[in-house]
């Protein structure tokens, strides 16, 4: 099988690999689809914090299941799968109260160890949830869809919140289609036009600046320093700041303004739990992806066309498609 593997910043190689034969209690599963995440262009970047290389990339999956080992959860060869691609540890203290998305000693596909951007992968039965209804292209994107749900389930918004959401890539996408879905009234702050008219296009308040306008609950989606500490003064006293993107540098903020504010500040990492409830959103029609993919290559395309796709100002999201040669 074809597995493509980022050797280090800006470098990938491609090679032909044995595919999986002793599943050993795991399931075995072909690859279809590869979203092509915000992680994936930092790792390529190098900009990427607890990562490390050479790494298969790839955590936004839609899988076909190979073969299953018997289990409870009825999963079984032929069904096609979104991936949960978190790997917890079941036993630190954030297991033990249900947030398995922060686990201590958390392993994401794709960033801590490898991930999907190859033919076929063994995974655990827990991690596959089938749909006969959703797409390739829908399964691909319940991953990212889950960042912005878990955001949203944080802020804990109430029906009728002002809220604003700073960045308007696929992460700030899935905040903005959840912070609606709650009853919020949402704009969106982004500097691209591009995306700005994109955002536009759904029907949602855009900002190319910001317009001194406080919000009860601010998230920033953009995982840019500057911008994260900017967030500190967009906020609404008694209001909520909740960090969706990470940077590998310092956040600072002005300690009487935070503090007159009584601001809260939180941090929203991957999803727990959420998959079944957005899975019946799309199907119900209540989150629409399909106008997100604005490019796609193969595989095997990945390392010539990545990084002219990565500096494209027109992305909002890549997907990746594998087909028989890469089995």
């Amino acid at each position: 099988m074809l597995q493509i593997t980022l050797a280090e910043p800006g470098q990938w190689t491609a090679q032909r690999v044995a595919t999986p034969n002793d599943p050993s209690g795991l399931a075995l599963v072909r690859v279809h689809r590869v979203g092509i995440c915000g992680t994936d262009l930092h790792a390529f970047a190098g900009r990427q914090p607890f990562f490390t290389y050479p790494r298969v990339l790839g955590h936004e999956l839609a899988v076909e299941v190979l073969s299953a080992p018997e289990n409870s959860r009825g999963i079984r060869a032929g069904q096609m799968c979104a991936v949960e691609p978190y790997l917890s540890c079941g036993k630190c203290y954030a297991c033990s109260i249900g947030r398995t998305n922060c686990c201590r000693e958390l392993q994401c596909l794709g960033v801590h160890c490898d991930g999907g951007m190859r033919g076929q992968i063994v995974l655990p039965v827990s991690t596959l949830y089938p749909s006969t209804e959703l797409s390739l292209d829908q399964l691909a994107l319940v991953e990212t869809l889950g960042i912005g749900a878990h955001a949203v389930q944080r802020a804990e918004i109430v029906s009728g919140e002002s809220v604003l959401v700073v960045g308007a890539g696929p992460i700030g996408l899935a905040t903005i289609q959840f912070a609606l879905a709650a009853g919020a009234n949402v704009r969106v702050l982004e500097l691209n036009p591009f995306r700005r008219d994109f955002v536009k296009s759904l029907g949602v308040a855009t900002l190319s600046e910001y317009d001194d306008q406080l919000s009860p609950i601010v998230f920033d989606a953009t995982g840019h320093s500057g911008s994260m500490e900017a967030c500190f003064n967009y906020v609404q006293h008694a209001g909520r700041l909740v960090f969706v993107g990470l940077t590998q540098q310092k956040i600072s903020f002005e300690n009487p303004n935070f503090h007159r504010r009584e601001l809260s500040v939180l941090s929203s990492r991957n999803s727990a739990g959420l998959f079944p409830k957005i899975m019946e959103m799309i199907v119900g029609g209540q989150i629409d992806t399909r106008p997100w993919i604005t490019h796609r290559l193969t595989l095997a395309e990945v390392p010539e066309k990545f990084a002219t796709i990565a500096c494209q100002t027109n992305l909002v999201k890549a997907m990746i498609e594998l087909t028989a040669s890469d089995w």
